[in-house]
């Protein structure tokens, strides 16, 4: 059951922990294999979500998350498919006789999560509903600790983690990889892009047409002298942390931006004359 909603404030929080997230170097060599299973498995996870309304990453990060990927082991918690769950949630399915298919159980856990019905998939909406599946108690009780089920194996979570049901330690680390670093990972390797809003493109209909799905969109900073944006803002701050380049930080892309941005990769911005 969700016991938070998800505001603007949370979204706003959950865009900025993603789009900061770094994942702990001494960790990328344990995530990689991890995102490539993932990846390989994708139209297993796309033939459950797809009749859902429900991307296939979010499936194949639940189905790491909670079944370490076995395709021998219920979706909800891990247990085996040879009889029902006796695990939280036990006695799932309900319907049906064991021993189950994964697909059989997959559809089960996620319509129980009423995910299903969920339509908001941009990056705070899935990260949202990836906390709900474990639950909310860092949040409600130890919240100076990120969740290590979205966090764990980047720089947004060190220490403290529940080692058992209710109960709570300040020192134990996770060794289990994030939720939310699982997908920071898949959007990195261009496995999943996101657009202006946050959500997600679709995929090209065959994999080995490498269509770019960016290629349309437009880009995000235009050459303007004349029109303020809270990007172009984003953009002279980012401008100026590269050697030798001073922008003031006024939201308009005009000349001196343009010129910074050749400066670092080669062309204009859209737009500028001279481009």
């Amino acid at each position: 059951m969700a016991t938070i909603a998800l505001t603007p404030k949370l979204k706003e929080e959950y865009q900025r922990l993603f789009d900061s997230c770094i994942i702990n170097p001494s960790r990328a060599g344990a995530v990689e294999p991890l995102v490539k299973k993932i990846e390989q498995n994708r139209n297993r996870y796309a033939a459950v979500g797809d009749p859902l309304g429900i991307p296939w990453y979010f499936i194949g990060v639940i189905h790491n998350m909670e079944s370490s990927q076995n395709f021998t082991k219920h979706l909800h918690n891990g247990d085996p498919l040879t009889k029902r769950t006796v695990q939280v949630p036990a006695g799932r399915p309900k319907t049906g006789n064991p021993p189950f298919t994964w697909e059989e159980s997959a559809t089960d856990s996620l319509q129980l999560m009423n995910l299903h019905k969920w339509t908001d998939w941009s990056v705070p909406g899935t990260l949202f509903k990836l906390e709900l599946y474990n639950g909310v108690g860092y949040r409600r009780f130890h919240p100076e600790v990120l969740t290590p089920y979205l966090w764990s194996f980047s720089n947004h979570y060190t220490k403290g983690k529940y080692v058992a049901d209710g109960k709570w330690s300040p020192t134990a680390v996770s060794g289990q990889c994030g939720a939310a670093v699982l997908i920071r990972r898949l959007a990195e390797r261009g496995t999943i892009q996101f657009n202006i809003e946050g959500l997600p493109l679709p995929a090209s209909v065959k994999e080995e047409e490498s269509v770019d799905p960016l290629a349309s969109f437009e880009p995000l900073v235009k050459y303007s002298t004349t029109q303020k944006s809270p990007l172009a803002e984003e953009l002279q701050k980012a401008l100026n942390m590269f050697p030798g380049i001073f922008l003031k930080v006024d939201g308009f892309p005009g000349k001196g931006t343009s010129d910074a941005f050749k400066k670092v990769t080669g062309h204009f911005l859209m737009g500028d004359p001279r481009a």
